[in-house]
């Protein structure tokens, strides 16, 4: 800790106000949007104290609240961003108007549906992406193509490397076949980008839906596409433990 500014860094502070993740905070850092008691930082190792101001773009941070957690059902032909160059659809055109500033904890793919969690909390968020915590993602998967034989899904649960690019264990079970298609849950701990649907195709299935059904301790459960539920303060703290979802001091 930096005596001569004791506290958190500036950077974590942002991150628990929601105004940004941690990555951004420090990227609107290095911008040199950010000023503490007026004074404009120029790198993000500072400590901010209780009484601080912290501003970003000359705007004081609110008050904190206590963290939430929602779960969501994302619709697939939705993008997991706040705005889209093509125009497209996303989810925050699908989420109701009266939520608080929420952030999306990973990501689903324009096509992919299911459980996405969102929170008003970057230091959550950063918690539960990190690579450390090593959550389990579960999907439902549809492809069309012959199911991968036995040596294959053994193959599959060791990682498998394609085209220079490792990707770590994914357990895989077959769970019936539908005409040309075969429907199979995967569990996997990484999430790269489009994983699933790289892997499987290099095993010459083509997945034409995918739905996450879980992701760590949380479930899909019933949430139709589109709905939102919060899950609540106490569920959140035996869940993810820490701090999370109680009330945060008062800056």
């Amino acid at each position: 800790m930096n005596p001569e500014h004791p506290g958190e860094r500036v950077a974590k502070v942002i991150a628990r106000s929601g105004r940004a993740s941690r990555r951004d905070a420090e990227r609107l850092v290095a911008e040199g949007r950010v000023s503490v008691n007026g004074e404009v930082l120029s790198s993000p190792a500072r400590n901010v104290a209780a009484g601080d101001v912290v501003a970003i773009d000359g705007v004081p941070l609110a008050a904190p609240s206590r963290t939430r957690l929602f779960r969501f059902h994302k619709p697939d032909r939705c993008i997991t961003a706040a705005r889209d160059p093509e125009g497209r659809r996303t989810i925050y055109d699908v989420l109701p108007p009266e939520l608080p500033r929420l952030m999306p904890i990973g990501r689903l793919d324009w096509s992919s549906e299911g459980l996405l969690l969102l929170t008003n909390d970057g230091e959550l968020k950063r918690h539960l992406e990190l690579p450390a915590t090593a959550w389990i993602r579960r999907y439902r998967v549809r492809a069309f193509g012959d199911p991968p034989d036995a040596p294959t899904i053994a193959r599959l649960a060791r990682g498998i490397e394609i085209d220079g690019v490792r990707y770590d264990r994914i357990e895989t079970a077959i769970d019936r076949r539908q005409g040309g298609n075969v429907w199979l849950t995967m569990a996997l701990r990484e999430g790269k980008n489009r994983e699933i649907r790289r892997v499987l195709s290099h095993l010459g299935l083509e997945v034409n839906r995918l739905i996450r059904v879980s992701y760590g301790a949380f479930q899909l459960g019933q949430l139709v596409p589109g709905a939102v539920e919060e899950v609540p303060a106490r569920a959140l703290r035996d869940l993810v433990g820490g701090a999370f979802g109680k009330a945060p001091p008062r800056r």
